[in-house]
């Protein structure tokens, strides 16, 4: 599976997932794209960052010694 960020003629951008790069083009190819928002199926790929991993990714995340009050941004290292 492989998601791709598409946008519309009309500007709207949006996220779909598909089984390969070539089940994008030939459902792009065959019109049966369509934007979410405005039902255009004049679809295209938009640039889009790589999902890589990284070593400081596969860490765990620190514990929060206020965990009891996370929540809502109720943590105090999420607040400015």
């Amino acid at each position: 599976m492989i998601k791709y960020s598409l946008c519309c003629d009309q500007g709207h951008v949006f996220e779909d997932w598909f089984a390969s790069s070539s089940k994008f083009d030939e459902q792009s190819a065959a019109n049966e794209l369509t934007c979410p928002e405005c039902g255009s199926s004049h679809i295209s790929k938009t640039i889009m960052a790589p999902n890589v991993s990284t070593a400081a990714a596969s860490a765990p995340a620190p514990s929060c010694a206020a965990a009891p009050m996370c929540g809502n941004m109720g943590c105090p290292s999420m607040q400015n």
